[in-house]
Parts: structure tokens; sequence; C-alpha cells
């Protein structure tokens, strides 16, 4: 492949897997945690055991990837850089495949705990999204990005404080 093509394409792939972050937060917000409960609930009742290959949630990754080919096969076809967009979006998926369910939800068939830094934080920050029961008010709704978890651990006291949670 010719060097203007990776140079124009890398960005665009690049630029669309960061994009995917502020994208799910906003996804996980209103769709999974509003009209899209139905699917995501499953993944907070503790539904996603070992035991379990599949759970309700996963037909949103299913949902992604469907939208992945279609720009891809597109702009194979038609305007190029939607190609170069799904490949990013299949960049992100997998990222959020092997550190969301592979290391928070252990759905491999090896467990690692971080014990420092960035993935550490990570790990703690999604494991206090699913300390609450709750469809409304969770915390940490990015899947690669975490606030700092006591940042987090006092939001989520005071999320359960006002919906009177002991």
């Amino acid at each position: 492949m010719d060097w203007k093509i990776w140079t124009f394409n890398t960005p665009i792939v690049l630029v669309s897997a960061a994009l995917m972050e502020p994208f799910a937060w906003f996804v996980h917000h209103h769709v999974m945690h509003g009209f899209g409960w139905g699917w995501h609930a499953s993944h907070h009742r503790g539904q996603h055991a070992s035991s379990a290959l599949f759970e309700r949630n996963d037909l949103y990754a299913v949902v992604f990837a469907a939208v992945a080919i279609v720009l891809i096969a597109v702009g194979t076809y038609t305007y190029d850089p939607l190609r170069w967009v799904g490949y990013g979006m299949t960049s992100y998926g997998l990222i959020y495949f092997v550190v969301h369910d592979g290391m928070v939800h252990q759905r491999w068939p090896f467990t690692w705990v971080p014990r420092r830094g960035y993935l550490k934080t990570l790990y703690q920050a999604h494991r206090l999204h699913h300390a609450s029961a709750h469809q409304v008010n969770t915390v940490s709704l990015g899947f690669l990005y975490a606030s700092p978890a006591n940042r987090l651990k006092q939001q989520f006291q005071a999320d359960q404080k006002n919906q009177g949670v002991k």
C-alpha cells in the first residue's frame, strides 16, 4: 500500500477510535441506561457469569459491529474514508472486548486484576459502576476512560445517599 494512503487513513482510524469513547459514554448513558435498559440490565444483574457464553447486553456489540461492517463495505465501494472510520470503530471494539469483557468482567478462561496504574483505575471505576443496582445515577459511564477512583467513590456514595440506600 502506498505511504500516502497510510498517511491519510491512519489518522482517520485513530480519530475514529478515539471518538468512540465519548460516543460510547453517550450511548451507555442515554440508551443502555435509558430506553435500552431491557438489553443492558442483564449486564448489571450478574447474568454475565462465566457459565453463560452470551448475555442480552451482547446484542449491543452485534449492533455496533454491524454498523462498522456496513461502513467498511460502503467505504470500500463508494467513499473510501468511511471504510477507515469502520476500521476505527472495529479497533475500539477490539480494545473494549479485551479490556471490558476480558479484564473487568473476566469472561476469559483466565483472570487478571491489575494492581496499579491506569488499568487498576479503569477496573475499579467499572466495578463501582456495577455496584449500584439502579438504572439511573450510576458512576463511570465510559468504557476506556475513568475518573480517579476516589472521586468516583465520593460520587457513588452521594448517589446512594440521594437514593436512600444505606
